[in-house]
């Protein structure tokens, strides 16, 4: 896609995260095949602590599974294995690459999504080369520090607002759960980025759980 068309997100955004998936025993590998099984099409792969080289094998191998599902992947923070493993696009955050910068490295059809926490990040961050706004922490959240308290769902509703003048549409992540997903996605949010909820029990299980509150 170009960087101004718009996007369709499937609602619920399943991140493959490597840490959280070790820490129920199970890889990253297996956690997206569960996700793709279950019906998930859009995942978002984090290894903030993985080395560059298994970081790249590891893309490479779920975007085998994912083309074969038809699902989305965007990789989490790094542009060049974004890049290097032909992924659907690369999300970022604020201390990352800028939005103009990841475009010179993934260029101008991937799809590309920046995090914000306040108004002061996202009325800027509409006006970037992005492909959807993400906002958060909207609930606490243990899974990873943001350094930013949890915004509620009535700092989505504007975020969303904010976005929708710009035709983008809103991820929102942070302490997200299978109860409270649907009200996330009524205040405005076009997709619900999960990660520790999808890890409660079995993931695959759990995922379905998702997609059919969300339906």
């Amino acid at each position: 896609m170009r960087a101004d068309e718009r996007l369709r997100l499937p609602k619920l955004y399943a991140i493959v995260d490597a840490d959280a998936s070790a820490s129920v025993g199970r890889t990253a590998l297996d956690v997206a095949r569960a996700f793709l099984t279950a019906g998930a099409r859009l995942l978002q792969l984090r290894c903030k602590t993985l080395g560059s080289g298994a970081f790249l094998d590891l893309a490479r191998s779920i975007l085998d599974d994912a083309r074969t599902a038809g699902a989305t992947v965007i990789i989490n923070d790094r542009a060049d294995i974004a890049a290097l493993a032909g992924a659907h696009g690369l999300h970022v955050g604020q201390d990352d690459l800028t939005p103009a910068d990841a475009r010179t490295v993934i260029g101008a059809v991937s799809i590309l999504g920046l995090s914000t926490h306040s108004p002061e990040q996202w009325e800027p961050a509409v006006r970037e080369p992005i492909s959807y706004l993400a906002i958060g922490p909207v609930f606490g959240t243990g899974t990873k520090e943001t350094g930013y308290a949890a915004v509620g769902l009535d700092t989505v509703r504007r975020a969303a607002a904010a976005a929708r003048e710009r035709e983008l549409p809103t991820v929102a992540i942070g302490g997200i759960t299978l109860e409270n997903a649907p009200a996330v996605i009524e205040a405005g949010a076009a997709s619900v980025a999960v990660i520790s909820d999808l890890l409660k029990g079995d993931p695959e299980a759990r995922c379905r759980a998702f997609l059919s509150a969300l339906r």
